[in-house]
């Protein structure tokens, strides 16, 4: 649990980084490590896209890899100030074939993992705010993240017994994905004020459910 709530504490200390890139992070080269399937690991400034399941790495030259031939790759992100790592996996969208892509993974335990994908979608809240100045509304790992009319946005999912299932932010399906002790998690929800449908919450709740299991 205080691996978790110190992870989350370095991600909030980025946010001042986070209005001077004026960049998402997807769109900006940080320092970390790519893992392939052939045992290699390759270090650098690395570029993600999500959207494409690819990893970019710039050394002297800027080569691209794919969800298929990486097990993961980590990297410090200096808009936020920790570590993130995206490991390849599995999964079916939308068809009854799985292949491999990218998720980024907020906690894991014993007992299962939370999963994150994260996208840019369309501000349908019209252009106030910061992202009139192109800059940034909120930290996107606690809330939405606003440029030149788009956001950060996070799609999220649970590994457990080696199956992903998405997870659709609403309450009710949050004790099914993490069941057995929904008194304790409703306890612990309220004495944090953590919410059902943020990044940072979801983390802590997740971690918390495997410290009781």
């Amino acid at each position: 649990m205080k691996k978790a709530i110190l992870s989350i504490i370095f991600l909030s200390l980025g946010v001042s980084t986070l209005f001077a890139q004026n960049e998402f992070p997807s769109k900006v080269w940080h320092k970390g490590n790519i893992y392939t399937t052939d045992g290699k690991v390759y270090g650098g400034e690395i570029k993600y896209d999500l959207e494409n399941n690819v990893v970019q790495l710039q050394d002297q030259t800027v080569d691209t890899f794919s969800a298929t031939n990486v097990t993961n790759f980590e990297l410090f992100d200096e808009v936020y100030g920790g570590v993130r790592k995206f490991f390849s996996l599995p999964y079916s969208m939308g068809s009854d074939y799985a292949t491999p892509i990218f998720f980024e993974v907020l906690t894991q335990g014993d007992e299962l993992a939370l999963l994150c994908r994260e996208y840019v979608a369309t501000d349908s809240r019209g252009m106030g705010g910061y992202g009139m100045m192109g800059g940034y509304g909120m930290n996107p790992f606690y809330g939405p993240q606003s440029m030149m009319g788009y956001k950060l946005a996070f799609k999220y999912y649970f590994l457990k017994n080696g199956e992903i299932k998405q997870y659709n932010l609403k309450k009710k399906d949050l004790f099914e994905m993490l069941p057995g002790h929904d008194e304790a998690l409703s306890l612990f929800m309220r004495k944090n004020r953590l919410d059902y449908d943020k990044r940072g919450d979801l983390l802590r709740i997740t971690a918390y459910y495997n410290e009781l299991n």
